[in-house]
């Protein structure tokens, strides 16, 4: 559901209408709703949502995100159930909603340039469409905006960082702008890497989470997944691509050190899904425990046993197949 005009719904209080004065030939006029445009309009809103919400926001069940009201469902009585307890609330503080916007009963639906089910997160290809028919960037600026909108789907592009080195390179001040061979395949490699991106699982925190770390030369990688009951078949599917670039300091690891900070990258980065939850780690040089059982530890070391402490009691390692 979508609120109608949000902003306008959202009531001035009087010590702040002075701030929102207009000031023209034929007298000075003051807003008496929020209008749009201004900077704290939406964490107003928000806040005004969370306030009328607030028992269904700690169930789990709805999502608000500024005037886009979503509900959560696995029945259709439950979600008639939820949507009339919702619709009460928006009746009681006489909140309109636009309802030429509003879509009921749906299995999967669009939001934030995401289509979103019960089962699966997948980039909407309609965002991604209009990005490939762009020409090839042709300054800084437009490689910072084709950056700024691929970045936001890295979560479901793996080895991400690896891949976009040669643009975020490009971005340096001091960089003369130069597509050159190695940077029109980044740009390229991106561009297809969001038409195929793989629809991410919805994780299931009862079960236990698979996580495979991987470095590619100039990069940090991992990509957590699960295996999990679909159309009464287990499948083993991603919910969740990291990365980051490897810092100069780090490139001088060796393999097993560089084992170590690929793991503790990953716990670090993904310890919403993982915290409390059982996992097996899945690596390629599976000679790096004896690194994390070192009686006498530099400093570095010492500082990745520390972290991967927290998930030793529920962590196995295994070495990928």
């Amino acid at each position: 559901m979508d609120a109608l005009k949000g902003f306008h719904q959202n009531v001035v209080t009087p010590r702040a209408r002075k701030y929102l004065r207009i000031i023209v030939h034929c007298g000075v006029y003051e807003y008496l709703r929020m209008p749009f445009g201004i900077k704290n309009a939406p964490s107003h809103f928000q806040r005004m949502m969370n306030e009328i919400f607030p028992e269904e926001l700690s169930e789990g069940w709805l999502i608000i995100y500024i005037d886009d009201i979503i509900i959560c469902s696995k029945t259709w009585e439950e979600h008639m159930y939820r949507l009339s307890r919702v619709l009460t609330k928006i009746q009681s503080v006489n909140m309109k909603i636009s309802l030429k916007k509003c879509h009921f009963g749906f299995k999967e639906l669009k939001a934030l340039g995401h289509v979103v089910s019960g089962l699966s997160l997948g980039i909407d290809k309609n965002k991604v469409a209009a990005v490939l028919l762009k020409p090839m960037p042709q300054n800084k600026k437009e490689i910072q905006s084709f950056l700024g909108f691929a970045g936001y789907y890295r979560q479901h592009i793996k080895d991400f960082a690896s891949i976009a080195r040669p643009l975020y390179k490009l971005c340096d001040k001091d960089t003369v702008f130069e597509m050159t061979v190695d940077r029109v395949k980044a740009f390229e490699s991106l561009r297809e890497a969001l038409t195929t991106a793989p629809l991410l699982l919805m994780p299931d925190f009862k079960l236990p989470f698979k996580l495979y770390i991987d470095a590619s030369g100039d990069g940090l990688g991992a990509a957590l997944h699960q295996v999990q009951i679909i159309n009464d078949k287990p499948v083993e599917g991603p919910i969740c691509f990291i990365s980051r670039q490897i810092k100069p300091t780090e490139a001088r690891y060796g393999a097993s050190q560089m084992e170590c900070l690929r793991l503790v990258s990953g716990l670090e980065k993904l310890n919403y899904f993982l915290e409390g939850c059982d996992l097996e780690v899945m690596t390629d040089c599976i000679t790096f425990k004896s690194l994390l059982n070192m009686k006498t530890p530099n400093r570095n070391m010492l500082r990745w046993q520390i972290a991967i402490q927290e998930y030793r009691g529920n962590m196995t390692i295994a070495k990928k197949m």
